[in-house]
Formats: structure tokens, sequence, C-alpha cells
């Protein structure tokens, strides 16, 4: 018996100095800072809206970016507030989905508006929208950072300046909010930072809408200020969206590439490049007499009009767009000259908009190439082993319009603090490639070439143009054993003074004419019509 009483006594020895110890345990950590501040956060719960990030803007400081705003709700599930909300929701599936657990969530609604004491509604910038403007090249985030185009190129930029908006519950331990207890609610600061573009927001939203509406299934539009070279729009079709990138990428169409970046055979296009060298030649006046085809050695090269276009100068050439004719001009022209000229006038160079968005350089054949005859004469009707990306033929189409000046392509401005300035934006930058009297005449051999054939495609109501289509072969063949050519078109407008340039590439759209002139047109009409770019000399309505 006196065993046990000791045996007894022992434990409850055992048991005191367990539960002294563990008093002293709990008295250390109660004094410790950091597990205070633990204790009293197990008490609150805190609601995040998703993080604004810095803006991507057009040269007029519209938001590319961030320019759709969703109303988003934090809401105390009480009957009162779900009897409020419940008319609002967007996705009432998910909106019960949350219900269920009677704490606090958040959920879309078509409202800024709710009086309700257990609801905050917060409006925040949608990143990006479906579809997206300018997406190939805004591109987008991922995980929230840049995965391509201006938001990869400027993520660090980008998201090291954020907003955020919370709502700060204090709640039991259970997770429901405790009745009478203080909510706090921060919104986040309006983002006036960002990367500013040389893009017109208007602009591209045409381009994109015609290129749609006229069935454009793959190619691309480009609208250059001629003088400075600023891309006012550059669009890709098709584009993509990013919910469907899976998709994209197993498409047969490659919608993920941007067309006007990729260098293809140009056409008749090129043809002013020897027309720009005969003029600096003082070549200007030569006649040929196309009879259908011309002899180049033992190489037979045909004209599309296998009947000829008999007696021609290079005007009539030009509105012909006449193979012989150009081919027979390049005997008259040295191959160091020929290519110089092209040289000078941006073939062969790539250019760079941003650190990943690059325009390929295309092929400029070597002048050991063009000692051959046969890819000589190739070369200048655009066809042979030339390629060139349409960014290269806009570039070269401004140096016409413009009077002679090659400029720098421009894509961004530079980067703002306040979405109203620049700062330490650079002067546009040109190179002198032509002189005013052969930019003149060229600008005269493309107005011939709109308005001299009644079946062009391509002239536009309001204003007038000077343009020149191509139809470049491809050497590739369909079922059917056609082969696929790409359809061109590039000119300037107002015709009288040259201040914008529009180049249009239909990839494996057949005839210029049919397939990209009619956009061309298109494009040109909107923009006047809708009044978003300044016109020089427009005609009074």
């Amino acid at each position: 018996m006196q065993q046990i009483r000791r045996r007894i006594a022992l434990l409850t020895l055992i048991m005191v100095t367990a539960a002294s110890a563990l008093c002293v345990r709990l008295a250390y950590l109660v004094s410790v800072p950091n597990y205070q501040e633990t204790a009293r956060q197990q008490g609150t719960y805190t609601i995040r809206t998703t993080v604004t990030h810095a803006n991507i803007y057009d040269a007029n400081f519209h938001l590319l970016v961030n320019d759709t705003i969703q109303h988003i709700a934090v809401i105390n599930p009480t009957p009162e507030a779900v009897t409020a909300i419940l008319p609002h929701v967007l996705d009432k599936t998910a909106f019960y989905d949350n219900l269920q657990y009677g704490t606090p969530f958040s959920c879309a609604v078509n409202t800024s508006e709710l009086d309700c004491e257990d609801i905050t509604i917060f409006d925040v910038p949608l990143r990006h929208t479906e579809p997206q403007l300018a997406q190939h090249l805004i591109g987008y985030t991922r995980d929230g950072e840049g995965v391509t185009g201006l938001e990869a190129d400027y993520d660090t930029f980008l998201r090291s300046i954020s907003a955020q908006s919370s709502v700060t519950f204090t709640v039991s331990g259970r997770g429901s909010v405790l009745a009478g207890e203080k909510t706090l609610i921060h919104t986040g600061q309006t983002i006036s930072a960002g990367v500013v573009t040389t893009l017109h927001k208007d602009v591209q939203q045409i381009c994109e809408t015609v290129g749609n509406e006229l069935a454009l299934k793959k190619g691309c539009i480009i609208v250059m200020d001629a003088e400075t070279g600023e891309m006012l729009a550059l669009c890709s079709f098709p584009s993509y969206t990013v919910s469907t990138l899976e998709e994209a990428m197993a498409s047969p169409d490659s919608p993920l590439i941007n067309r006007a970046l990729y260098a293809y055979p140009v056409g008749s296009i090129f043809k002013l490049i020897p027309a720009a060298c005969a003029l600096s030649q003082n070549l200007g006046n030569f006649q040929y007499n196309c009879t259908g085809s011309i002899a180049i050695h033992d190489q037979i090269f045909h004209c599309h009009d296998r009947s000829g276009h008999g007696l021609q100068n290079l005007q009539a050439a030009m509105i012909h767009s006449c193979n012989p004719y150009f081919i027979a001009l390049s005997q008259k022209l040295s191959a160091a000259k020929l290519h110089q000229t092209a040289q000078s006038l941006g073939f062969g160079e790539s250019l760079t908009l941003s650190d990943s968005i690059i325009a390929d350089g295309g092929i400029l054949p070597g002048l050991q190439d063009l000692q051959i005859p046969a890819e000589k004469a190739n070369f200048c009707f655009g066809q042979g082993m030339l390629t060139a990306s349409p960014l290269q033929i806009a570039r070269m189409t401004c140096a016409i319009a413009n009077g002679g000046n090659l400029p720098q392509v421009r894509l961004i401005r530079g980067i703002s603090q306040d979405g109203v300035s620049v700062e330490q934006e650079q002067q546009s930058v040109s190179t002198p490639v032509l002189s005013e009297k052969t930019a003149a005449a060229l600008q005269d051999l493309m107005i011939a070439a709109a308005y001299g054939n009644d079946t062009f495609q391509g002239v536009p109501d309001s204003v007038s143009v000077g343009a020149k289509t191509s139809t470049a072969q491809t050497g590739r063949y369909d079922e059917n054993g056609v082969e696929y050519c790409h359809g061109w078109i590039t000119g300037f407008f107002p015709a009288s003074q040259p201040r914008y340039v529009v180049t249009v590439l239909a990839e494996d759209g057949g005839y210029g004419n049919d397939a990209a002139a009619p956009i061309f047109r298109t494009v040109i009409e909107q923009i006047v019509q809708q009044h978003v770019l300044p016109i020089p000399n427009l005609p009074s309505s």
C-alpha cells in the first residue's frame, strides 16, 4: 500500500513539473514579438485584388493595356450582402462555390455601386483583353512576368511599379467575420507610369478591323509616318489569344509569328529599285518594245501579258508592271549600282523595334550573284534570291514619300513616369539615300501606277495616293498545281503631300491587286473618314 502511495506521489510530482515547464514555455512565447504578431494575424483575414503593373501607352498616352476596368467585389457573406450582390454577380457558379464556406471572398460584378456595408467594390484594371489590340507587339504575361513582346522586353520596369487593393476582416477561429469589429479597406493607387510607344490606338484598331472584315487570312498591315519612321500601326494575321495558346501553337497558319517581321519574295514592288537607279543615272527616258518575252542569253523571261505591252517608257512599264521592260533596263545598269541602290534603301538590313521585336534582314543577293545574267534579270523584278520583310518595304516607301531620306524605324518613344510626358525622348533619325529629284520622280511613277490602270482596286475615296502592287511567286503549288503567290501593295497618301505609308502583305493570297489593294484602300478610307490622323491638303467634305 505504501509503495502505491509513493508511485502516486512520484507521478504527481512529474505532472506538476511538466505543467510548470509548459507554463514557463508559454510565458516565453507570449513575450516574443514575432509570436505576438502571428497571434494577432490569426485573428484577421485579408482578401486582395489582382496586382496592377505599369502601363503600355500609344503615342498619345492612350492605354494599350490596363484599358478595361473590371468591378471586383469583396463580400462578407451575410444574408443581406448576398441578397444585394446576387443580381450583379458575373459568375454565379463560382459565387455559390465560395458561398458555402461562409467566409469572405471576392467576385466580379457588373456595377461599381452597391449600398451594403458588407460589400466593398474596387475598380481594377484588366491587364489584357481578348482580343488584345496589337497582340504581336504587346505580347503577354504569365504568373506576373512578361513572356513575349513589350511585356517581356520591359518586364523589369513594368513589374517594378505595382498597385493592389485589399480588405482585411477580423475573424473568429472558424474564419467567420466578427460582428462589430472594424474592417480595414486599402485602395491601391492609380498607376500613371508606363512605356510609351509610337502606335496610334485608333489606327491600329482600324487595321485590325479591316484585316478581319476583308478576310486577310495570313499577312500583315503596316502604317508608318513617312517622315519620322514611327510605327502608327502594325498588325499580323491571324492573331491569337492567350487563352488559346495551345491551339495557336498547333495551327498550320502559325498565328504566333509576326508576319510583318518575316522575309518573303517581294515581286514587282522591287521595280522601284531599278527605276531609282535608272533615274539617278539619267536613264528615265529609256524605252523598250515588249513583245511578251525577253531572252537573256539562253533563258527566256515572260511578261504576265504574253501578247506583250508594245512600246513602253518607264511610266508605262510601271503602270503595266512589265517584266521585260525592267529586265531590258537592267542591261543598261551596272550590277554594282543596282546592288548599292537596293542596299542604301534598306534591303538586307535587319530592323530592331525592341529587344525581341526584330525584322528579318531578308536576302539581298551579293554583287557576285548579280554578275549572273539570269539572277540580275530576276533581281530587277523582285524574284530569284531576293527576299525582304514588309517592314523593309514600308521603310523604303517612306524614303520615296518623304523626299529621299531613309528613316530609322521607331516603335518606342520612351518611358513616362506621369502618363503625360516622355523622359529623354530621342529625336527621329534618317539618312539621305535619294536625291529629291529622284524621290519626286518615283512618287510620280507610283501615282501613275495607281491612277493609270482602270482595273486598280487600291484607289480610296476622298484622298489621293501613290502605290505599287506586286504578285510574288513562291515556287510552291497546291494540290491542283496552282502556284501560291504573295499579294503585296505599298503606297503613300496624300499624293500631293505624302505623309503616311501603308504596306499590306497577303501571304499566299494571290494577285496583289485582288488580295492586298482592297485592304490598302479601305484602311486609308477609314483613317480619313474617322479623322484619326491629320491629313494635309485634304479636300473639305
